[in-house]
């Protein structure tokens, strides 16, 4: 693989921009030797570019994309993902042989400079599994998403490999979640993944915007990555079996609230979620000694983002 590769993530809104920066703080404190590439649309105000700026972070300049008018509505418990078809436009990255897309409401904690030389197919990616477990009983969420078919239920021990979908295996073991996606850029794929959402007829049935979409176009020409380079908050209390904190490389903070809207944990989620989401308040503290001293105003701006206090219950 040639040296032409970077972690990308799309920023649209100053509220993730400390996502954003501690993102990248973590690819630096784990030593990777390869860039965060910020894909910003027109909407991201001028301050948190300045800010990025400050911070040696590369910025690339993508238009917004969203399906035709009518073509998809999300649920209103959704609304949060309306961003993400965006995310769509790293393919379109071709100055890069390959890039490792990663959502910024993660925190980077071993070295994963591996996954930019990871054999892969022309036009194949690599992803983790979803969860499709469902704990919260979401009545939106397809009707298989059950424990049982979850591809997590089959992994026994932390360095065990993913199960492989096949004609046997129950659907959700052919879905990806979107967190970490590796993928050689081009302009013909990338073309064709637009085309595919202004024409595919199924587009206003997808619950997870690109995810989906992502799983229905490389149906069959995904690889499976091992859960630890996008380990979902989650796993660590619904596939204990599964998770080891020392093997985690990147940590995905799903769900509505992100660890930045709140220091404190509120007590009924102290238990299954305080020690990771003090893991992103641990990298914000270290990322604010340096601010501080090259960037006062831009550590301004972070904090304005971040909320020290408890969430409302």
């Amino acid at each position: 693989m040639a040296s032409r590769c970077a972690y990308v993530t799309l920023l649209t809104k100053s509220s993730y921009l400390p996502g954003t920066l501690v993102l990248d703080y973590g690819l630096r404190a784990v030593g990777s030797k390869y860039p965060l590439v910020v894909m910003a649309t027109p909407a991201l105000p001028a301050e948190a570019r300045k800010v990025l700026h400050k911070c040696g972070i590369p910025i690339r300049e993508v238009n917004t994309l969203i399906p035709e008018e009518g073509a998809h509505t999300l649920n209103n418990h959704d609304a949060r993902f309306a961003d993400t078809w965006t995310k769509l436009r790293a393919f379109e990255l071709a100055e890069y042989d390959r890039i490792v897309l990663l959502d910024c409401d993660m925190i980077v904690k071993k070295n994963m400079d591996d996954l930019m030389t990871i054999e892969l197919g022309k036009n194949e990616i690599a992803a983790v599994h979803v969860c499709a477990c469902n704990p919260r009983k979401l009545e939106h969420y397809p009707s298989d998403w059950i424990p049982a078919n979850c591809a997590h239920t089959a992994v026994k021990h932390p360095r065990g490999l993913p199960p492989v979908a096949t004609d046997n295996t129950p659907r959700p073991y052919s879905q990806l979640n979107s967190g970490t996606v590796v993928l050689n850029p081009s302009r013909e794929l990338s073309d064709d993944i637009i085309h595919f959402l202004s024409t595919h007829d199924k587009i206003s049935e997808f619950s997870f915007p690109d995810q989906d979409l992502l799983t229905t176009f490389f149906k069959n020409q995904w690889k499976p990555l091992p859960w630890y380079y996008n380990a979902l908050k989650t796993l660590r209390v619904i596939h204990p079996q599964e998770w080891s904190d020392d093997e985690v490389r990147c940590l995905h903070y799903i769900l509505p609230d992100k660890p930045w809207q709140s220091r404190v944990t509120l007590p009924e989620l102290e238990e299954q979620f305080g020690v990771v989401n003090s893991w992103w308040w641990q990298h914000l503290d270290s990322l604010g000694e340096e601010l501080k001293v090259s960037d006062p105003e831009g550590w301004k701006l972070v904090l304005e983002n971040v909320n020290t206090h408890p969430v409302q219950s």
